[in-house]
């Protein structure tokens, strides 16, 4: 891998889809939860699930699934949302465990794109415990056609 970046001190919340560990910079996350009920959100973009409502907040969940090409599956009690923040809105992203949060000091972060040119939704890859870590951009999970799609059936609620 070229153009390694040292990242010193960078805490990730690692997590798990299947069996590859992924990773979020813990600065995007908000709060782990169990499952709860989805409610559908009819006219919403392809990988919006539909929404919950937490604590009087309606967040939207993104199906990760469907952006990393694995096989989708119905949520079941024992998966967990990630409740994260994008510069846009708090989304929830549905995944199979929280390995936990690690800080990846002294450790290298490869450009996704060198490596991984179909990877658009990643920020970087590295290596952790002998573990491929994929770390994600939640900023590049909807497209601006997706977010314009998702604000306007939000503002139209939830029939």
């Amino acid at each position: 891998m070229k153009n390694l970046q040292n990242t010193n001190t960078s805490p990730i919340v690692m997590f798990t889809l299947d069996e590859p560990l992924y990773a979020l910079y813990l600065s995007a996350v908000e709060r782990v939860i169990r499952s709860v009920e989805i409610r559908p959100l009819p006219k919403a973009p392809v990988i919006v699930s539909g929404v919950i409502n937490l604590h009087g907040e309606i967040i939207p969940v993104i199906d990760i699934r469907k952006l990393f090409r694995l096989p989708l599956r119905e949520v079941g009690l024992e998966d967990l949302f990630i409740i994260a923040r994008t510069s846009k809105r708090l989304i929830s992203l549905i995944v199979d465990s929280v390995t936990g949060v690690s800080k990846l000091t002294d450790f290298k972060v490869a450009d996704s794109t060198e490596v991984l040119q179909f990877a658009d939704y990643l920020s970087g890859i590295t290596v952790y415990e002998n573990n491929i870590i994929l770390i994600n951009d939640l900023e590049k999970f909807l497209s601006l056609d997706d977010e314009k799609a998702l604000d306007k059936v939000l503002k139209e609620g939830i029939k």
